[in-house]
Formats: structure tokens, C-alpha cells, sequence
């Protein structure tokens, strides 16, 4: 499997948990989560799995194996997230870490896939008699690789004496817009709620072409970040619906068919007549577990010997995955955008042709996307219901 398959996979992962989402902890709130690490924290787990747990994992990653996931991680550090500030482009970083009881010795070729093919600091922690503080030690390597915007991945109580293992990763993206808004163009405008009443909320606008797609119920505008000098090309993505209630609906679509996002990618500049985009801050978290029972995956798994993979200890066996945390933060101003995840597990079709002006004023609930353009990665999803609800 190529690297752009596995992409259109993970990708397809990806909306169908924003769908599950949008019908759970994300039904009355904005929401924004990372597609990326959610699947790098499982794709680690999957690399000290066997038997059904393996199987579980790899059909809901869509994966034919723990090997093709490890490499797609490699690749992805490799491609995807090396900074890009040093030439002139985001500012990107991307973490994982291990948290190991130092009682519990790591399986020797467990430990070289965490070490080669994910990059993960190898910790070891005393979970028996220091639980708060090996709490307080992730959230502090959390907080330091997502720039301070993720201070608590792991709430309180989380670990105790009886946890072993914790996998995490990190994620940071900041990127400045190609073309910036004029901040002194900002006005305040209705935007309407799904309960049909509305609020105040500052929009950024602007005079200049967009790259905008009208499609059969919604459109899309492709918002681009300033590129460095390598080949890749970061944009933000924004699926707006034309009915003022349509966002259900609109995940729904977008959450149903393999391959939807990359079909209605837009790719014409078009002339903008009312133009529209409200700012917009997220902070956003929740616990994975019964999401991802929803779609398939059974928590907590193990138990079955199915983490034996892990570690040299007969207590491999009755290893299992007890949560998986995930926090998201997300800022959209006038210069760029700001965004931050953290992940903890403890163990197309073209536009039409448009040849007059096109308006597109997202005062309604919508969807939005961070991809890399070259190869296609969801960095981060979401969507907003209310600009003003942080």
C-alpha cells in the first residue's frame, strides 16, 4: 500500500469518527480534534498487539498490517511534519512519548518500532508509588510540545498503581494566511444558530479572488497558508452548507463515502461578492473510548494476551487499554491559524465552472479541514456551531 492509500484510509478513519462526534460529545458545541495523533496512539498500540486485538485494530485503522502502520508513521514524520518555519513556512512539530512502569522490561523489537518508526522519548515511570506525578510529567510534555495551548491531556486520577503503559503524542501547526485579512475590516455580524436564534460574532472579509467550488447542497473555500520552500502546500478548508441548518447533514455526506473530501476540493480563483468567514477559537477534549466503540472498536481490548507484544513479562497478558484522552485547542484570526493536539492512551469531484461572483458567508454552522495539499493529510477537523463558545 502506497503512502497516498494509506492517507485516503486514515482520512476516511477520520470523518467517520467527526461524524460519531457530531452525534456525541461534539452534538452541541464546536469541536476540532486531530485525525493524525488519534491514529498514531492507536497504530502504536496495534505495533505490541496480536491475535484479535491485532485484527480489531488493523480493520478499524484500515490497515493489512502493524508493519504498513508503522512505516506510515515513519513516512509521515519524514514528509509531513518536519517544520517548515526555518524557510519561510508553518511552524510544525510533532512528538510521540512512552511511559513504561520500570518494573515492566519493553519486548526488544517492541522497543526498536517505538524507537525507529514513531520516534517516541522512551520514559520509565513508577506508576506504584508516583501515579500524580508521572500525570504531572505527560501533561508537562505535553504542554512543552504543543507550544503551552494542551496544559492537560490527562485529567486527575487518570493513572494509578495499576496502569503500565501510556502512549502519546503531540501536535503543533501554526501557519500564517498566504494572503492576511485586514483586521480593521472586521465587523461584527449575525451568525445563526442550529436552534435558529442568533449571535454577534466578528467576521473577516475581504475583496480579493478566493478559491471557492459550489457543489449539489454546499460549498467550499480552500484558504491557504504562506508555503516554505519545500514542496509542501498546508491549506484550511471550510464546508459550508447552504441550508442555515445543514451541518448535520453536510458530516453525514462527508462521513459516508470513502474519498468525499479530496472530490470536492476546489481549485478555481473566483471573483467573491459577499464574503464572510467569522473568527473563531476551540478548546475541545474527550475520552476516545466510547467514541471509538461506536464505530467498531471495542474498549477497553486486551486482556485476551492480546498486548503480549509489548513486553517480556507474563503479565502481557492481562495488559489492556483503559482509555485513550485526546485534547484539541484551535485559534482562526486574521493572520493564520493556531492549532494544538494531544493524544493519550493509557494502554473528490471538480467544482463547477463558476464565471460570475460567488458569495460565501459562513454565518451558519460549518466544517472545517487542515490538510497538506501534496500528499493529503487531515492534520486536524472540526466543526464550529457557535463562533463566540470558546
Amino acid at each position: 500500500m502506497d503512502l497516498r492509500e494509506s492517507i485516503r484510509n486514515q482520512n476516511d478513519v477520520s470523518l467517520s469518527i467527526t461524524k460519531s462526534l457530531l452525534l456525541t460529545e461534539g452534538k452541541d458545541s464546536n469541536l476540532v480534534y486531530s485525525p493524525l495523533s488519534l491514529h498514531v496512539v492507536l497504530s502504536l498500540i496495534a505495533a505490541g498487539s496480536s491475535g484479535p486485538t491485532l485484527d480489531q485494530l488493523l480493520s478499524f485503522l484500515k490497515s493489512k498490517s502493524s508493519d504498513q502502520l508503522n512505516s506510515f508513521a515513519s513516512e509521515l514524520v519524514g514528509i509531513v511534519f518536519t517544520d517548515g518555519s526555518p524557510s519561510g513556512g508553518p511552524r510544525l512539530t510533532f512528538a510521540n512519548g512512552v511511559w513504561v512502569d520500570k518494573s515492566l522490561p519493553l519486548k526488544p523489537s517492541f522497543e526498536h518500532v517505538v524507537d525507529t518508526a514513531y520516534k517516541a522519548a522512551l520514559n520509565q515511570a513508577d506508576f506504584q508509588k508516583k501515579a500524580p506525578e508521572v500525570i504531572h510529567e505527560v501533561n508537562s510534555w505535553a504542554e512543552k510540545e504543543t507550544s503551552g495551548l494542551i496544559k492537560e491531556v490527562l485529567p486527575d486520577g487518570s493513572v494509578d498503581s495499576t496502569t503500565k503503559l501510556i502512549f502519546a503524542n503531540a501536535l503543533y501547526f501554526k501557519g500564517a494566511w498566504n494572503e492576511p485579512f485586514n483586521a480593521s475590516s472586521t465587523k461584527d455580524h449575525d451568525f445563526h444558530l442550529l436552534n435558529g436564534s442568533t449571535v454577534k460574532a466578528p467576521f473577516m472579509t475581504s475583496k480579493k479572488k478566493q478559491v471557492l467550488g459550489a457543489f449539489d447542497g454546499f460549498k467550499v473555500l480552500k484558504l491557504p497558508y504562506k508555503q516554505g520552500e519545500d514542496k509542501r502546500s498546508f491549506s484550511m478548508y471550510f464546508f459550508l452548507p447552504d441550508a442555515k441548518d445543514g451541518l448535520p447533514a453536510l458530516v453525514e455526506k462527508l462521513g459516508s463515502e470513502s474519498g468525499l473530501v479530496e472530490r470536492y476540493l476546489p481549485y478555481e480563483h473566483v471573483e467573491v461578492g459577499d464574503f464572510r468567514i467569522p473568527r473563531f477559537k476551540i478548546s475541545f477534549g474527550f475520552e476516545a473510548s466510547k467514541t471509538l466503540k461506536g464505530l467498531g472498536l471495542v474498549l477497553p481490548f486486551g486482556g485476551d494476551g492480546g498486548l503480549t507484544e509489548m513486553v517480556d513479562s507474563p503479565l502481557g497478558k492481562n495488559l489492556y487499554v483503559s482509555s485513550i484522552f485526546h485534547k484539541t485547542f484551535i485559534e482562526v484570526n486574521e493572520e493564520g491559524t493556531e492549532a494544538a493536539a494531544a493524544t493519550a492512551g493509557v494502554i473528490k469531484l471538480r467544482a463547477l465552472m463558476i464565471s460570475e461572483k460567488i458569495d460565501f458567508v459562513a454565518d451558519h454552522p460549518f466544517v472545517f479541514v487542515i490538510r497538506e495539499d501534496m500528499t493529503g493529510t487531515i492534520l486536524f477537523t472540526g466543526h464550529v456551531i457557535d463562533p463566540l463558545a470558546g
